[in-house]
C-alpha cells in the first residue's frame, strides 16, 4: 500500500485505507458535550476511537472521557464538522498531545486559518468521498448551515453504523439518505418556534436560527426521525438543544412522537456532562 501523499503537515485521505481492523464488533458512542457552548462525540470500534468535533477545552474533554472510562490514548483522529469555535476549540491541543491527525474539508481548514498550523497533522476530505481510519469507514456528507462547508458523518465498522447531523437548518434528501440504516443517530432539536419568537434573541439572530442555514426545530427533528426510522434503529440522541429557546422536556416530548410504539431508545445529550456510553 503506498504512503499517503504528504505536503507540509497535510496528508491526502486518498490512500489511507486499512481493512486490517475491520472486524464486525460492537461500536460505542458517547456524547461528551452538545450545545452552543461546546460539542464533541467519542466513537469507538473497540480497539480504536475517534472524536467528532472537539469544542471544549482540552482539560474538560479529557475529564469527560475519563469519567466514562474512555481512553484518550485510543484516539486515532479528530473529525471536524465545521469551523465554529464550539466545534474546534480543543482540536489543536488534543491533536498535538496525542499526535493524531485532524480531518476537515479544505474550505473548513481555510476558515480555521493560521490556527490550523497547531494541528499535529492535517488530512483533508471531500464531502461525498468515503475514507477509512483503522478499519472504520467514514462517510462525510454536506449539510445546510452558516459555515463554509459544513458536514455530517456516518461511521461504520463491519455491519455497525452510526450517523451524526447537528447544526443544520434543513434536513435535505441527502441528509435523510445518509442517516438511513444507522443503528444510532444523533440529530439536533434546537428550538421551539414559539419560544424562539418570544425569546431574548435579537430579531436578526432569530431569523438566522430559523433559516435554512440555521438550526432544526423540535417539529423538524421529529419529521426527520419519522422519515429515517427503520427496524435496525436502536438509539436516537437529541443534541444541540438551545438553553434559551427550548427545554430538554419539550425536545424529548416532540421527537419521541416519531418512535411511539417502537423499540427505540431516545435521550437528550447534555451541555454540562458526558452521556452514557451507547452500544450498537
Amino acid at each position: 500500500m503506498p504512503d499517503p501523499v504528504t505536503f507540509n503537515n497535510y496528508k491526502s485521505t486518498e490512500h489511507i485505507y486499512d481493512d486490517s481492523d475491520n472486524i464486525d464488533q460492537e461500536m460505542s458512542v458517547c456524547v461528551l458535550a452538545s450545545g452552543s457552548k461546546g460539542n464533541s462525540t467519542y466513537v469507538s470500534s473497540g480497539k480504536y476511537s475517534i472524536l467528532i468535533d472537539a469544542g471544549l477545552s482540552g482539560i474538560e474533554l479529557e475529564k469527560r472521557m475519563a469519567s466514562k472510562n474512555l481512553p484518550a490514548s485510543n484516539l486515532k483522529a479528530i473529525l471536524i464538522t465545521h469551523e465554529h469555535t464550539d466545534h474546534v476549540q480543543a482540536a489543536f491541543v488534543i491533536s498535538k498531545r496525542y499526535k493524531i491527525p485532524v480531518y476537515a474539508s479544505r474550505a473548513t481548514m481555510a476558515a480555521i486559518g493560521d490556527k490550523k498550523k497547531s494541528f499535529h497533522e492535517i488530512r483533508e476530505f471531500v464531502c461525498g468521498n468515503a475514507f477509512r481510519i483503522n478499519g472504520m469507514e467514514i462517510q462525510p456528507f454536506s449539510i445546510s448551515h452558516d459555515a463554509v462547508d459544513p458536514a455530517g458523518f456516518t461511521v461504520s465498522s463491519g455491519s455497525k453504523k452510526m450517523g451524526i447531523a447537528t447544526d443544520l437548518g434543513i434536513a435535505t434528501s441527502l441528509v435523510k439518505t445518509r442517516l438511513m440504516n444507522c443503528g444510532l443517530v444523533m440529530i439536533e432539536a434546537n428550538h421551539d418556534p414559539v419560544m424562539l419568537a418570544s425569546g431574548p434573541y435579537p430579531w436578526t439572530l432569530k431569523q438566522r436560527v430559523r433559516s435554512r442555514v440555521g438550526h432544526l426545530s423540535n417539529q423538524e427533528a421529529k419529521e426527520l426521525v419519522t422519515q429515517i426510522i427503520h427496524p435496525g434503529l436502536k438509539q436516537v440522541i437529541i443534541g444541540h438543544v438551545s438553553e434559551k429557546n427550548n427545554t430538554r422536556e419539550m425536545a424529548l416530548g416532540t421527537v419521541s412522537e416519531a418512535i411511539r410504539g417502537r423499540h427505540v431508545g431516545i435521550t437528550v445529550a447534555d451541555q454540562t456532562s458526558a452521556s452514557e456510553v451507547y452500544k450498537i
